[in-house]
């Protein structure tokens, strides 16, 4: 299996973040690609830079103010008045009441959606990069090969057309999605990370050209909160093309995997040409985000359950966070999805 990673994407490792009113250290950090790498190798995967894609696959799923925004947004920030090291949105507009606005404090609240996302010096070319490492992930599929894997970071599943949040710059799977679809291919997006995929289900909502699937645990309880019911299913020429499939907070393998082969039933039913599997990690019992408790060997039954689907699928990397088990976990999942012992 071809793996890509930017080894550029390093130089982003968020500090700042919010949990429950305490300030703590953001989960984001490059450790977790340390962590991904050991994961990848210890089932003799290695990985490849990938080719710099350029602007135009970004420009399908993301604002011209949003992109402009995060590749100025550090460098105006140096010219406040005590300002911090990072990037962050302490003021969100109240939409649609609100107009755009012209200073860089407005505009980072424009363009954040919460504290867990903030921007450094080197997280515009991280985000870039780990977009080339899924576009090239996708691209590698539409060349014929049945798997390819991205180890993208800064994830991207919680961000949407103009906006950051939960950890997420740009969202690489909708990005990769939308570059099959240029491409004349008919591509849905699972994801099966433990947070609704809410950036995703945004960015294609209204629209019949990719389906979109999440499996995720109830955010009437749990991160993003406001957005992954059941009854989301769509709008105007999209309605019917997106499906959330929604588990109790601290379920398992059982109910886990019988969610994932119920979204893999969806995505056959819509007959595509290309899969894009936003892989979240953070399903396990450890990971300090964690609102299920499926263990590593359920997470390898899930790339089982990929593998036996049969369908061409371009794995992109979102969650999973500093766990002893963050490696095991993605080892795991690979065996399951490429047959190996």
């Amino acid at each position: 299996m071809r793996a890509f990673y930017a080894a550029e994407t390093a130089a982003h490792s968020a500090q700042f973040f919010m949990m429950r009113g305490r300030v703590a250290a953001n989960e984001e950090r490059a450790e977790r690609a340390e962590r991904l790498l050991a994961g990848l190798s210890a089932v003799g995967i290695g990985t490849e830079e990938p080719d710099e894609a350029g602007p135009v696959p970004r420009g399908r799923v993301h604002s011209p103010d949003f992109l402009d925004f995060l590749e100025r947004a550090w460098g105006e920030w140096q010219h406040l008045a005590n300002a911090g090291p990072e990037v962050l949105g302490n003021v969100q507009p109240r939409r649609p009441e609100a107009r755009y606005p012209a200073g860089i404090v407005g505009r980072a609240g424009w363009h954040m959606g919460d504290l867990a996302c903030p921007l450094g010096e080197h997280t515009f070319r991280a985000a870039c990069r780990s977009a080339d490492a899924a576009i090239a992930a996708a691209r590698t599929v539409k060349a014929g090969a049945p798997l390819a894997y991205a180890l993208s970071r800064p994830p991207g599943h919680h961000a949407s057309r103009e906006v950051a949040a939960g950890h997420c710059i740009m969202n690489n799977a909708a990005i990769a999605a939308a570059d099959l679809h240029a491409a004349g291919l008919r591509t849905a997006v699972l994801d099966i990370d433990v947070h609704h995929g809410n950036g995703t289900q945004a960015i294609f909502y209204d629209s019949p050209d990719v389906l979109t699937v999440s499996v995720h645990a109830d955010t009437n309880h749990f991160y993003p909160w406001f957005t992954g019911d059941t009854q989301e299913r769509g709008a105007g020429p999209g309605e019917g093309f997106n499906h959330n499939i929604v588990l109790p907070m601290g379920e398992g393998d059982e109910a886990w995997l019988a969610a994932v082969s119920d979204g893999l039933s969806h995505v056959k039913r819509f007959g595509v040409d290309v899969l894009v599997l936003s892989l979240g990690l953070d399903v396990h019992g450890s990971d300090p985000l964690a609102g299920l408790c499926v263990t590593t060997e359920g997470i390898g039954k899930a790339g089982t359950l990929v593998r036996e689907a049969g369908l061409s699928t371009a794995i992109i990397q979102e969650g999973g966070y500093l766990s002893d088990a963050l490696g095991d976990n993605l080892a795991a999942f690979m065996r399951g999805a490429s047959g190996s012992s």
